[in-house]
């Protein structure tokens, strides 16, 4: 069993996903890195900006908020339609080329 883990990891095809999963989560968390901690320093540093009235009662904070709130939820979204629709397409053909040279 431990010979087949090594086959695995060492094949080409594993190591191009697991490339294509680092490059995909690097993407996401960076995008979403720089969304949250660009509103905190936005916040930080130019107050009044985010504080500037849209309507009564309705600040730019709050929809710039709420963005970075919805990209949140967006970005795993993206993460998941990837998965679901490349990722694990790539795994079962990985788990059928080994249980083909078995």
């Amino acid at each position: 069993m431990k010979k087949d883990a090594q086959t695995i990891i060492d094949s080409p095809e594993f190591r191009s996903l697991v490339a294509s999963k680092g490059a995909i989560s690097a993407i996401l968390t960076i995008v979403m890195l720089g969304a949250y901690f660009g509103f905190i320093l936005v916040l930080a540093f130019n107050k009044a900006l985010l504080s500037a009235m849209l309507s009564e009662g309705l600040s730019v904070g709050i929809p710039v908020g709420l963005f970075v709130i919805l990209l949140a939820w967006g970005l795993t979204g993206v993460y998941v339609f990837w998965a679901n629709d490349k990722y694990d397409g790539a795994v079962s053909q990985i788990r059928q080329g080994l249980k083909r040279s078995e």
